[in-house]
């Protein structure tokens, strides 16, 4: 059975099992360590569930968990593709409220993917990330959430001549959430694809509409922790790369680092001062039919490796640990569901010269089509 196929049968199945995904995540509370989310965080997720249907479940969701910080609080994500039901219940949203932002902005998107004029859909497929900020809200209304584009189906490589390409995603999210590119924001955008070295790829755009106003770009696939500083220089990065390099060097007397990456915010002015570091240990292609899934073992020498950084809390590591598992078989009201749960990638985040965080991004999917 193809991907897309198994995604609309199991959303199908899903509808019969409720309604959102509140519905669903309640049964889920035992997959989920209290160490890692709390009985009053849990209950901030279940009510932002509360208004996400539960065909999202068909595609990955999951938490990024902050291991830096005891508290166990996490910020919640999903995916969603247009033309399924996930799409028609964010186009209904926006039909029936039009103050319903996040629909609107979404149903935006959605449009532009499906335009027939559009190159958008040759580029990014049909996909779209939600990161709701739930944990890291501090009690700051965001109800919005960021909005992610991936260029899966046509990778986005240094040194390719795809400035176009960039422009085309970057000009599509930002009019989306309704603000106005303006010319230094778009030279800035322009000049980080065109400064990438050779093999590597912009991996995914991101906007956040209700945060201080960014562009976000994580370009992966750098070789060597010389080549991402003089990355860094070359933009214009205010931050001290020599703290970048020491950081790499240090996960690297540790476990096989194979390539990193950089989360880096746009901004009128140039590069923001936060970096986010991907540093990977195994290399994955977006195009790969087993993109998400991961050996039982595969993520514990990195994990080792963090372990032995002072600013980890210890407890939460541990669950993490355990977070890989077997496929589980689990039963619903008319249908019997596989549950994928894994890690997608773990970023050090880089604030004021110092190694301030380190954000695990963990996954859960669900799949009736059992064959």
């Amino acid at each position: 059975m193809e991907i897309d196929e198994a995604v609309n049968l199991t959303q199908d199945r899903l509808a019969d099992e409720g309604e959102t995904m509140r519905d669903l995540l309640h049964h889920f509370r035992n997959f989920v360590s209290p160490t890692l989310i709390g009985e009053t965080e849990w209950a901030d997720i279940l009510s932002r569930g509360n208004t996400l249907p539960i065909s999202l479940a068909a595609l990955p969701f999951g938490f990024e968990l902050p291991l830096q910080d005891p508290k166990p609080q996490a910020d919640f994500g999903v995916s969603l593709a247009s033309g399924t039901l996930s799409a028609e219940f964010f186009y209904e949203c926006a039909q029936n409220n039009s103050k319903d932002s996040t629909a609107q902005i979404i149903t935006q998107i959605f449009d532009q993917i499906e335009s027939e004029d559009s190159d958008l859909q040759e580029i990014v497929g049909r996909k779209l990330m939600l990161e709701y900020d739930i944990g890291s809200a501090n009690e700051v209304a965001r109800e919005v959430p960021g909005m992610f584009l991936r260029p899966g189906e046509r990778p986005i490589i240094g040194s390719a001549g795809q400035v176009d390409d960039v422009s085309l995603i970057v000009d599509s999210l930002v009019s989306s959430v309704g603000w106005n590119l303006d010319e230094h924001e778009r030279m800035h955008v322009r000049r980080a694809y065109l400064a990438q070295p050779k093999d590597t790829r912009m991996d995914s755009f991101g906007v956040f509409p209700s945060r201080e106003r960014s562009i976000r770009l994580a370009i992966m696939g750098f070789k060597t922790q010389t080549e991402i500083c003089n990355y860094l220089n070359t933009l214009g990065w205010p931050g001290e790369t020599s703290v970048v390099e020491e950081v790499i060097s240090r996960f690297k007397e540790r476990v096989n680092i194979v390539r990193s990456g950089a989360n880096i915010d746009v901004r009128q002015q140039g590069i923001g001062p936060t970096l986010g570091l991907t540093l990977i240990v195994k290399q994955r292609y977006t195009k790969d039919s087993r993109y998400w899934l991961d050996g039982l073992t595969d993520w514990d020498p990195f994990l080792d490796a963090l372990s032995r950084e002072a600013l980890v809390d210890q407890a939460k590591l541990h669950e993490l640990a355990s977070w890989v598992t077997k496929p589980t078989t689990l039963f619903g009201k008319s249908a019997r569901y596989v549950l994928l749960r894994g890690i997608h990638h773990i970023k050090l985040v880089i604030e004021d010269n110092q190694l301030r965080k380190a954000k695990a991004y963990v996954f859960m999917v669900l799949s009736a089509a059992l064959s």
